[in-house]
């Protein structure tokens, strides 16, 4: 969590610590003016400057959610480089202003002190208020871009403590610190991270399709760089870079961070006066009135201000998108639904019937699914969120076991885009692809039986060193099936069985198959301990080939595996746990992905046409993959898991984790639908 932390535990240090200054040296000089009376004034304006900043961060997060996804991604992006710029103009303010700024808070307050307590509570709110803005619009930023809020906000408490503690210090006079220094080293690391917010801001806005090149790389180090390590992690949350990175992005950051850079060191170097001490000369002129009004007017006034209009804000936004509740039942589908507003909705289905119901928001011309409810219980309400656009949507109510019932349409108009649907998948459109798939798994078993035969016959031979080479060969052929495991029966536990589990494990009389063999070729067992083992495999295999054909193979399973198969070899092969003495996990791999790749290229029409942009991605991932594996493979030999240096296999990992979080859309892309 600290990688999150970190960039804005420094901006709440440095923020907090500024905003510290101002008020000890505010409070010092009515001390030392003889009008503590007012000092009630001064924390009024401070606490309604913290009022202000806070319903500022809430009336962010509220407007980002009820936006689309690519809104979102815009908004994003455009309050990143706002705050950028705030804190670009903050850092070079307070180097430039740190040798006066006590001077002039000390007239601004002597000022105020002529003209009412209204005027003493704008001073210190209009001191305080800046710097509470920025630090609410820098640590949203930090937290949309860390995705979570745990780590930015806790980073940002631990900050303003240590500042509020720092300041106090320096108030009553315990500590001393070169405030100078500690606002240019500070600024220097914030420039830095301000350059990665302002790269991650573009990259938003490419996103957001506001600005071109979103595809256009300039460092694409994902091969290379395994994102999820703890190097990664750490680069990405403290400074925003990340493997690939645009043209855009690139020049960008490496442009800010020179220009910026250098004219902030460029400053630091002329002479600089001390800087801001709490410490204020005695005043000329003395607070003019020490009259009491009540005490809790005036300060619960100013602060509820912000608090209530963020609240107006929010309470008005959900008012135009108050959750509707639609009725789902047997007979009837969709009751109290009317045309939403454009934008993220939701909608809390309720079933008033007496069967458990499947429940989706349709385009009833297309059949396209906008949003879906498995599983809604009778007697039950659970919220469907869905992002509407311009067009005309439906609902589809299938209750179990019986026929779909389809809601009236309604027309949303006033949308600019951006609601999600993907096309509904039927059994008979995956028909196609199962029909090719397996006459790929036909052909394999084909090669597969006059594999394992030849296996065979080398242990009959005594032939163990060939047997390696061809057993490698063989498994690799069943492995590349992968697809197909879940419906060979009773056949894959024959075959590919493991030994965890068994009894007695690898000298279990149940453990056959692969496995079997290749514990005793890699373990010095002779040609006649594997001759029996070796002849029930062959004839396993054609078995499994004649009864193939007759074997039920469930279409909706195919774009399950796409992600399965891989996400097996992470937990198995990657891991070494499947390796019984060969040393052959990245072969099987290997055998994997030819595999997947051969999954996908048959799921590959239904995929265009609902995510074209997800195989660019997945294409993308499974050429670096396979490149890492490649470079493990000399001739015939493999380098063995166990083997891999540490970052080599941390790469590994990590490419097939990015791959497998590709691949995770597939199933639900391609899920079998009753909404047809």
């Amino acid at each position: 969590m600290w990688d999150d932390a970190f960039p804005s535990f420094l901006i709440g240090l440095r923020e907090g610590l500024e905003a510290g200054l101002i008020v000890s040296i505010l409070v010092a000089t009515l001390v030392r003016a003889g009008a503590k009376s007012r000092l009630p004034q001064v924390w009024t304006g401070v606490l309604a400057a913290i009022a202000l900043a806070m319903s500022f961060g809430a009336v962010l997060t509220f407007t980002a959610a009820s936006l689309s996804a690519t809104a979102q991604e815009a908004f994003g992006g455009a309050l990143s480089v706002v705050a950028v710029a705030f804190v670009t103009a903050m850092v070079f303010w307070m180097r430039r202003s740190a040798r006066s700024l006590s001077g002039e808070i000390k007239d601004k307050v002597t000022d105020a002190l002529t003209m009412g307590a209204g005027m003493l509570i704008v001073t210190s709110f209009l001191a305080v208020g800046r710097e509470g803005l920025e630090t609410a619009l820098f640590l949203w930023t930090t937290a949309r871009a860390a995705d979570e809020s745990t780590g930015p906000l806790a980073g940002a408490g631990i900050g303003l403590v240590l500042a509020a503690g720092l300041a106090w210090g320096l108030y009553r006079r315990v500590l001393r610190i070169d405030l100078t220094r500690f606002f240019t080293a500070t600024g220097v690391v914030l420039i830095v991270i301000a350059a990665g917010v302002l790269g991650y801001g573009l990259r938003d806005l490419q996103e957001g399709g506001v600005l071109p090149g979103k595809t256009s790389y300039a460092v694409d180090l994902s091969g290379s760089v395994d994102a999820g390590s703890w190097y990664g992690t750490l680069v990405q949350g403290v400074f925003n870079l990340t493997p690939t990175m645009t043209w855009l992005q690139m020049v960008t950051y490496v442009g800010y961070l020179a220009v910026v850079m250098s004219l902030f060191l460029r400053g630091v170097r002329a002479p600089v006066a001390r800087a801001a001490s709490p410490e204020p000369t005695q005043p000329t002129r003395a607070g003019a009135s020490t009259r009491h009004r009540p005490a809790w007017v005036v300060p619960v006034a100013v602060v509820a201000v912000p608090a209530v209009l963020a609240g107006l804000v929010v309470a008005f936004g959900d008012s135009k998108r108050a959750a509707q509740t639609v009725a789902v039942s047997e007979t009837q589908c969709g009751k109290g639904f009317t045309a939403p507003r454009a934008g993220r909705q939701t909608f809390q289905m309720h079933n008033t019937g007496h069967q458990t119901s499947e429940v989706y928001l349709v385009d009833p011309a297309t059949n396209a699914v906008y949003g879906e409810i498995e599983g809604l219980a009778p007697g039950t309400t659970r919220d469907l969120v869905a992002t509407v656009a311009d067009g005309s949507y439906a609902w589809r109510c299938v209750p179990t076991g019986g026929k779909p019932v389809t809601s009236q349409a309604v027309r949303v108009t006033g949308g600019a885009g951006g609601a999600h649907a993907v096309i509904p998948v039927s059994e008979k459109d995956l028909a196609t692809s199962l029909r090719s798939y397996k006459t790929y798994v036909d052909r394999g078993l084909a090669a597969l039986v006059g594999q394992t035969r030849r296996l065979s016959d080398d242990i009959d031979g005594d032939r163990l060193d060939r047997a390696r080479t061809d057993w490698l060969t063989a498994h690799r052929t069943y492995a590349s099936l992968g697809a197909a495991y879940g419906t060979f029966e009773d056949f894959d536990q024959k075959i590919n069985g493991r030994p965890d589990g068994l009894p007695a494990g690898v000298h279990d009389k149940d453990f056959t198959g692969f496995g079997r063999i290749e514990y005793g070729l890699w373990h010095g067992r002779n040609a006649s301990e594997l001759k029996a083992p070796a002849r029930q495999l062959a004839a396993d295999t054609v078995e499994l080939r004649k009864a193939f054909p007759t074997q039920d193979f469930d279409p909706g399973d195919l774009p399950l595996r796409a992600h399965e198969i891989l996400e097996n070899t992470l937990q198995f092969e990657l891991t070494g746990d499947a390796d019984q003495g060969s040393g052959t996990e990245l072969a099987v791999t290997d055998a994997n992905l030819t595999g997947t790749r051969e999954l996908l290229s048959v799921l590959r029409p239904l995929l265009t046409t609902r995510a074209p942009h997800l195989l660019t991605t997945v294409d993308a991932d499974i050429a670096r993959l396979q490149k890492l594996l490649d470079a493990e493979h000399h001739g015939a030999v493999w380098t063995p898991v166990d083997k891999l240096d540490a970052i080599t296999r941390a790469r590994l990992n990590g490419v097939t984790g990015q791959l497998l979080e590709d691949l995770a859309p597939v199933p639900d892309l391609l899920e079998i639908r009753k909404s047809a």
